[in-house]
Protein backbone atom coordinates (compact mmCIF):
# COMPACT_ATOMS: atom_id res chain seq x y z
CA UNK A 1 0.00 0.00 0.00
CA UNK A 2 1.04 3.31 -0.53
CA UNK A 3 1.89 5.90 2.57
CA UNK A 4 -0.20 8.46 3.22
CA UNK A 5 2.25 11.24 3.18
CA UNK A 6 0.06 14.29 4.54
CA UNK A 7 -1.71 15.05 7.68
CA UNK A 8 -4.89 15.68 6.55
CA UNK A 9 -7.78 13.58 8.57
CA UNK A 10 -10.66 13.54 6.04
CA UNK A 11 -9.43 14.38 2.54
CA UNK A 12 -12.10 14.61 0.16
CA UNK A 13 -10.63 11.17 -1.56
CA UNK A 14 -10.79 9.03 1.38
CA UNK A 15 -11.96 5.92 0.75
CA UNK A 16 -13.39 3.05 2.61
CA UNK A 17 -13.00 -0.81 1.75
CA UNK A 18 -16.19 -2.91 3.53
CA UNK A 19 -16.28 -6.28 4.39
CA UNK A 20 -19.11 -8.05 5.49
CA UNK A 21 -19.74 -11.03 7.73
CA UNK A 22 -19.67 -13.15 5.02
CA UNK A 23 -16.71 -11.78 3.13
CA UNK A 24 -17.81 -9.71 0.25
CA UNK A 25 -16.47 -6.45 -0.71
CA UNK A 26 -17.29 -2.93 -1.32
CA UNK A 27 -15.12 0.14 -2.07
CA UNK A 28 -16.59 3.13 -1.10
CA UNK A 29 -16.30 6.86 -0.52
CA UNK A 30 -15.12 6.64 3.51
CA UNK A 31 -17.42 9.64 4.52
CA UNK A 32 -20.45 7.10 3.45
CA UNK A 33 -19.11 4.97 6.61
CA UNK A 34 -22.22 6.03 8.11
CA UNK A 35 -24.45 4.40 5.46
CA UNK A 36 -22.86 0.97 7.04
CA UNK A 37 -25.24 1.27 9.67
CA UNK A 38 -28.42 0.20 11.46
CA UNK A 39 -30.48 2.28 13.87
CA UNK A 40 -30.27 1.06 17.18
CA UNK A 41 -26.36 0.13 16.14
CA UNK A 42 -23.70 2.04 19.31
CA UNK A 43 -20.65 3.11 17.59
CA UNK A 44 -18.07 3.36 20.34
CA UNK A 45 -14.74 5.65 19.95
CA UNK A 46 -11.44 6.29 21.95
CA UNK A 47 -11.61 9.77 23.05
CA UNK A 48 -7.63 10.57 24.19
CA UNK A 49 -5.94 13.34 23.17
CA UNK A 50 -2.50 12.59 21.54
CA UNK A 51 0.54 13.99 24.00
CA UNK A 52 3.43 15.63 22.61
CA UNK A 53 5.54 12.83 23.49
CA UNK A 54 8.87 13.38 21.23
CA UNK A 55 11.19 15.23 23.37
CA UNK A 56 15.30 15.68 21.93
CA UNK A 57 17.26 16.11 24.56
CA UNK A 58 21.01 14.74 26.36
CA UNK A 59 21.90 11.79 28.19
CA UNK A 60 24.18 13.83 30.61
CA UNK A 61 26.16 11.09 31.74
CA UNK A 62 27.80 10.95 28.45
CA UNK A 63 26.72 13.86 26.65
CA UNK A 64 25.36 12.54 23.66
CA UNK A 65 22.12 13.41 21.97
CA UNK A 66 18.94 11.18 22.22
CA UNK A 67 15.16 11.51 21.15
CA UNK A 68 13.13 10.12 24.38
CA UNK A 69 9.68 9.05 22.79
CA UNK A 70 6.76 8.33 25.83
CA UNK A 71 5.35 5.03 24.98
CA UNK A 72 3.16 4.34 28.33
CA UNK A 73 1.98 5.08 31.35
CA UNK A 74 3.12 3.68 34.73
CA UNK A 75 -0.17 3.05 36.74
CA UNK A 76 -3.96 2.35 36.14
CA UNK A 77 -4.96 5.26 35.43
CA UNK A 78 -3.36 7.50 32.99
CA UNK A 79 -2.11 10.79 34.23
CA UNK A 80 0.40 10.72 36.59
CA UNK A 81 2.43 12.74 34.27
CA UNK A 82 5.99 12.35 36.44
CA UNK A 83 6.06 8.57 35.72
CA UNK A 84 6.38 6.90 32.51
CA UNK A 85 7.39 4.26 29.78
CA UNK A 86 9.70 5.42 27.44
CA UNK A 87 11.40 4.44 24.51
CA UNK A 88 15.21 6.34 23.61
CA UNK A 89 16.98 6.49 20.65
CA UNK A 90 20.45 7.95 20.02
CA UNK A 91 21.02 11.17 17.65
CA UNK A 92 18.62 12.10 14.93
CA UNK A 93 14.98 12.76 14.50
CA UNK A 94 11.28 11.50 12.56
CA UNK A 95 12.85 12.20 9.25
CA UNK A 96 15.06 9.13 9.62
CA UNK A 97 13.32 5.86 9.11
CA UNK A 98 13.13 4.33 12.75
CA UNK A 99 14.60 0.68 11.98
CA UNK A 100 17.62 3.23 10.97
CA UNK A 101 17.97 5.38 14.21
CA UNK A 102 21.27 4.47 15.91
CA UNK A 103 20.66 2.88 19.33
CA UNK A 104 21.33 5.61 22.80
CA UNK A 105 23.98 5.07 24.64
CA UNK A 106 24.15 2.33 27.16
CA UNK A 107 21.67 3.43 29.86
CA UNK A 108 21.16 2.77 33.66
CA UNK A 109 19.17 3.12 36.23
CA UNK A 110 19.93 6.40 37.93
CA UNK A 111 20.95 7.92 34.34
CA UNK A 112 19.87 11.85 33.99
CA UNK A 113 18.46 12.63 31.13
CA UNK A 114 17.97 16.50 30.12
CA UNK A 115 14.89 17.37 28.01
CA UNK A 116 14.59 21.34 27.26
CA UNK A 117 13.39 22.26 30.38
CA UNK A 118 12.12 18.55 31.84
CA UNK A 119 14.88 16.44 33.17
CA UNK A 120 14.07 12.57 34.12
CA UNK A 121 15.49 9.94 36.27
CA UNK A 122 16.13 6.36 34.38
CA UNK A 123 14.17 4.30 37.31
CA UNK A 124 15.00 0.64 35.44
CA UNK A 125 15.37 -1.02 32.09
CA UNK A 126 13.09 -2.89 31.09
CA UNK A 127 14.93 -5.51 28.94
CA UNK A 128 16.20 -4.16 26.13
CA UNK A 129 18.05 -1.31 25.59
CA UNK A 130 16.10 1.07 24.09
CA UNK A 131 12.98 0.50 26.34
CA UNK A 132 12.96 2.50 30.23
CA UNK A 133 11.02 3.44 33.04
CA UNK A 134 11.50 6.99 33.55
CA UNK A 135 10.40 9.58 36.43
CA UNK A 136 10.11 13.26 35.84
CA UNK A 137 11.21 16.08 38.69
CA UNK A 138 9.42 18.65 39.52
CA UNK A 139 5.49 19.41 40.23
CA UNK A 140 2.78 18.06 37.71
CA UNK A 141 2.17 21.30 36.58
CA UNK A 142 5.42 22.13 35.41
CA UNK A 143 6.47 18.83 33.71
CA UNK A 144 3.06 19.72 31.97
CA UNK A 145 4.03 22.58 31.21
CA UNK A 146 7.71 21.49 29.82
CA UNK A 147 5.72 18.84 28.00
CA UNK A 148 3.67 21.36 26.18
CA UNK A 149 6.75 23.58 25.48
CA UNK A 150 9.51 21.40 24.58
CA UNK A 151 7.28 18.17 23.22
CA UNK A 152 6.11 17.72 19.67
CA UNK A 153 3.80 14.91 18.53
CA UNK A 154 5.42 11.52 17.94
CA UNK A 155 6.26 11.09 13.80
CA UNK A 156 7.47 9.03 11.15
CA UNK A 157 9.50 9.39 8.16
CA UNK A 158 6.36 8.77 6.40
CA UNK A 159 5.21 12.32 6.44
CA UNK A 160 7.79 15.56 5.95
CA UNK A 161 6.28 18.43 7.34
CA UNK A 162 6.13 18.67 11.13
CA UNK A 163 3.03 17.60 13.00
CA UNK A 164 1.38 19.91 14.93
CA UNK A 165 -1.03 18.94 17.65
CA UNK A 166 -4.28 20.26 15.93
CA UNK A 167 -3.31 17.18 13.19
CA UNK A 168 -3.13 14.52 15.93
CA UNK A 169 -6.17 15.02 17.88
CA UNK A 170 -9.36 13.60 16.89
CA UNK A 171 -12.99 15.70 16.84
CA UNK A 172 -13.66 13.97 19.78
CA UNK A 173 -10.11 14.62 21.58
CA UNK A 174 -10.37 14.87 25.63
CA UNK A 175 -8.05 13.89 28.40
CA UNK A 176 -4.40 14.05 26.74
CA UNK A 177 -3.01 10.62 27.87
CA UNK A 178 -2.46 9.08 24.31
CA UNK A 179 1.07 8.58 23.08
CA UNK A 180 -0.07 8.52 19.46
CA UNK A 181 -3.54 9.34 18.08
CA UNK A 182 -6.01 7.02 17.70
CA UNK A 183 -6.37 7.44 14.26
CA UNK A 184 -9.30 5.84 13.10
CA UNK A 185 -11.20 8.44 14.69
CA UNK A 186 -10.30 10.85 12.18
CA UNK A 187 -12.93 9.21 9.80
CA UNK A 188 -15.38 11.27 12.51
CA UNK A 189 -16.08 14.79 12.17
CA UNK A 190 -18.94 16.91 13.47
CA UNK A 191 -21.25 16.15 10.46
CA UNK A 192 -20.67 12.64 10.94
CA UNK A 193 -21.96 12.06 14.35
CA UNK A 194 -24.95 14.09 13.62
CA UNK A 195 -25.43 12.19 10.39
CA UNK A 196 -25.41 9.14 13.09
CA UNK A 197 -27.79 10.84 15.43
CA UNK A 198 -30.39 11.18 11.95
CA UNK A 199 -30.17 7.67 11.37
CA UNK A 200 -30.82 6.59 14.57
CA UNK A 201 -27.66 5.00 15.58
CA UNK A 202 -25.91 6.23 18.79
CA UNK A 203 -22.63 6.67 20.13
CA UNK A 204 -20.38 6.48 22.86
CA UNK A 205 -16.71 7.14 23.97
CA UNK A 206 -14.06 5.60 26.15
CA UNK A 207 -10.56 6.49 27.18
CA UNK A 208 -7.49 4.26 26.28
CA UNK A 209 -3.65 5.93 26.39
CA UNK A 210 -2.76 4.48 22.89
CA UNK A 211 0.58 3.95 22.78
CA UNK A 212 3.47 3.63 20.01
CA UNK A 213 3.27 1.73 17.00
CA UNK A 214 6.42 1.10 15.72
CA UNK A 215 10.01 1.32 17.60
CA UNK A 216 12.37 0.43 14.54
CA UNK A 217 13.56 -2.41 16.22
CA UNK A 218 11.65 -6.44 15.66
CA UNK A 219 12.19 -7.95 18.89
CA UNK A 220 10.73 -4.44 20.90
CA UNK A 221 7.83 -4.53 18.46
CA UNK A 222 6.88 -7.41 19.03
CA UNK A 223 6.47 -6.68 22.69
CA UNK A 224 3.60 -4.35 20.91
CA UNK A 225 1.00 -2.94 22.15
CA UNK A 226 2.26 -2.44 25.26
CA UNK A 227 -0.09 -2.39 28.54
CA UNK A 228 -2.56 0.54 27.80
CA UNK A 229 -4.39 2.24 30.86
CA UNK A 230 -8.44 3.17 29.95
CA UNK A 231 -11.17 4.41 31.38
CA UNK A 232 -14.67 3.20 30.37
CA UNK A 233 -17.44 5.71 31.70
CA UNK A 234 -20.69 4.38 33.24
CA UNK A 235 -22.66 6.02 30.51
CA UNK A 236 -20.90 3.81 27.48
CA UNK A 237 -21.07 0.87 29.53
CA UNK A 238 -25.10 1.04 29.96
CA UNK A 239 -25.55 1.85 26.10
CA UNK A 240 -23.52 -1.34 25.04
CA UNK A 241 -25.79 -2.85 27.03
CA UNK A 242 -28.40 -1.32 26.07
CA UNK A 243 -27.67 -1.65 22.37
CA UNK A 244 -26.98 -5.68 22.54
CA UNK A 245 -30.52 -5.77 24.67
CA UNK A 246 -32.42 -4.50 21.56
CA UNK A 247 -29.96 -6.30 19.09
CA UNK A 248 -28.21 -3.37 17.68
CA UNK A 249 -24.68 -3.84 16.95
CA UNK A 250 -21.43 -2.45 18.97
CA UNK A 251 -19.02 -1.08 16.40
CA UNK A 252 -16.05 0.00 17.23
CA UNK A 253 -13.62 2.90 16.07
CA UNK A 254 -10.53 1.88 16.25
CA UNK A 255 -7.96 -1.27 17.60
CA UNK A 256 -7.80 0.47 20.90
CA UNK A 257 -11.66 0.41 21.37
CA UNK A 258 -11.48 -3.23 20.44
CA UNK A 259 -8.99 -3.56 23.12
CA UNK A 260 -10.57 -1.82 26.56
CA UNK A 261 -14.02 -3.21 25.50
CA UNK A 262 -13.06 -7.10 24.98
CA UNK A 263 -10.55 -6.72 28.07
CA UNK A 264 -13.17 -5.17 30.42
CA UNK A 265 -15.45 -8.08 29.29
CA UNK A 266 -12.97 -10.78 29.74
CA UNK A 267 -14.46 -12.00 32.56
CA UNK A 268 -18.72 -12.95 31.59
CA UNK A 269 -18.82 -10.73 28.36
CA UNK A 270 -20.78 -7.57 30.25
CA UNK A 271 -18.40 -4.34 30.02
CA UNK A 272 -17.85 -3.81 32.98
CA UNK A 273 -16.95 0.12 33.97
CA UNK A 274 -14.08 1.82 35.05
CA UNK A 275 -10.30 2.41 35.09
CA UNK A 276 -8.15 -0.96 34.03
CA UNK A 277 -5.12 -1.87 32.14
CA UNK A 278 -5.28 -3.49 28.95
CA UNK A 279 -2.78 -6.36 28.81
CA UNK A 280 -3.85 -8.89 26.47
CA UNK A 281 -2.72 -8.67 22.72
CA UNK A 282 -5.87 -9.63 20.26
CA UNK A 283 -5.20 -12.05 17.63
CA UNK A 284 -6.85 -14.87 15.20
CA UNK A 285 -7.08 -16.75 18.43
CA UNK A 286 -9.15 -13.95 20.29
CA UNK A 287 -12.87 -14.36 20.17
CA UNK A 288 -14.28 -11.94 20.69
CA UNK A 289 -17.16 -10.99 22.94
CA UNK A 290 -18.51 -7.68 22.36
CA UNK A 291 -17.79 -5.74 19.34
CA UNK A 292 -19.32 -6.56 16.00
CA UNK A 293 -17.44 -4.61 13.79
CA UNK A 294 -14.56 -2.44 13.32
CA UNK A 295 -14.12 0.89 11.16
CA UNK A 296 -10.01 1.21 11.54
CA UNK A 297 -7.20 2.42 9.20
CA UNK A 298 -5.18 0.02 6.75
CA UNK A 299 -3.39 -1.73 8.88
CA UNK A 300 0.01 -3.48 6.91
CA UNK A 301 0.54 -7.27 7.80
CA UNK A 302 3.08 -8.42 10.74
CA UNK A 303 1.81 -5.59 12.87
CA UNK A 304 -0.12 -6.28 16.23
CA UNK A 305 -3.13 -3.41 14.56
CA UNK A 306 -3.51 -6.22 11.66
CA UNK A 307 -2.73 -9.08 13.86
CA UNK A 308 -5.96 -7.73 15.88
CA UNK A 309 -8.29 -7.84 12.77
CA UNK A 310 -7.69 -11.75 12.18
CA UNK A 311 -10.02 -11.63 15.15
CA UNK A 312 -12.58 -10.63 12.97
CA UNK A 313 -12.06 -12.67 9.54
CA UNK A 314 -10.72 -15.57 8.64
CA UNK A 315 -7.35 -16.00 7.65
CA UNK A 316 -8.43 -16.47 3.82
CA UNK A 317 -10.85 -13.28 4.22
CA UNK A 318 -7.80 -11.12 5.92
CA UNK A 319 -5.50 -11.89 2.74
CA UNK A 320 -8.41 -11.47 -0.34
CA UNK A 321 -8.75 -7.89 1.76
CA UNK A 322 -4.99 -7.03 1.92
CA UNK A 323 -4.50 -8.32 -1.97
CA UNK A 324 -7.75 -5.88 -2.40
CA UNK A 325 -6.45 -3.26 -0.52
CA UNK A 326 -2.94 -3.19 -2.88
CA UNK A 327 -4.45 -3.68 -6.06
CA UNK A 328 -6.49 -0.36 -5.10
CA UNK A 329 -3.84 1.43 -4.22
CA UNK A 330 -5.69 2.30 -0.84
CA UNK A 331 -3.33 4.65 1.51
CA UNK A 332 -1.86 3.31 4.99
CA UNK A 333 -0.36 4.88 8.34
CA UNK A 334 -2.27 7.25 10.62
CA UNK A 335 -3.69 9.49 7.80
CA UNK A 336 -4.86 6.91 5.03
CA UNK A 337 -7.63 5.17 3.86
CA UNK A 338 -9.94 2.93 5.92
CA UNK A 339 -11.37 -0.01 6.21
CA UNK A 340 -14.89 -1.65 7.87
CA UNK A 341 -15.12 -4.86 8.67
CA UNK A 342 -18.19 -7.43 10.23
CA UNK A 343 -17.51 -10.18 12.18
CA UNK A 344 -17.08 -13.14 10.04
CA UNK A 345 -19.77 -16.37 10.98
CA UNK A 346 -16.84 -18.13 11.90
CA UNK A 347 -17.68 -17.28 15.28
CA UNK A 348 -20.61 -19.37 15.02
CA UNK A 349 -18.71 -22.35 14.55
CA UNK A 350 -16.84 -21.62 17.61
CA UNK A 351 -19.58 -21.37 19.81
CA UNK A 352 -19.65 -17.57 20.41
CA UNK A 353 -22.89 -15.95 20.11
CA UNK A 354 -23.30 -13.75 16.91
CA UNK A 355 -26.79 -12.02 17.20
CA UNK A 356 -26.51 -9.93 13.85
CA UNK A 357 -27.04 -11.72 11.35
CA UNK A 358 -27.89 -9.19 8.63
CA UNK A 359 -25.36 -7.95 6.33
CA UNK A 360 -24.22 -4.61 5.01
CA UNK A 361 -24.72 -6.34 1.28
CA UNK A 362 -28.46 -6.26 2.10
CA UNK A 363 -28.72 -2.97 3.47
CA UNK A 364 -27.39 0.63 1.96
CA UNK A 365 -24.16 -0.62 0.40
CA UNK A 366 -25.89 -1.92 -2.50
CA UNK A 367 -27.39 1.41 -3.28
CA UNK A 368 -24.03 2.63 -2.88
CA UNK A 369 -22.57 0.06 -5.61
Amino acid sequence: MIAADHPVQRPPTAKLLAVDSKGRFAHLARDRFVDLLWPGDLVVANDAATLPASLPGVHERTGAPIEVRLAGWRGVAAGDVSRFVAVVFGAGDYHTRTEHRPAPPLLNPGDRLILGPLTATIVITLGHPRLVALEFDGAPDAIWAGLAHHGRPIQYAHIAEPLALWDVWTAVAGPPVAFEPPSAGFVLSWSTLERLHERGVNFATLTLAAGISSTGDDDLDRRLPLAEPYRIPDATAMAIAAARERGGRIIAVGTTVVRALEHAARRDGVVQSGHAVATERITHTSDLAVVDAIVTGTHEPDTSHHELLAAFVTPEILSRMDRELEAHEYRTHEFGDSVFIERSFRDALKGVPYQNTRSFAQASVGDAL
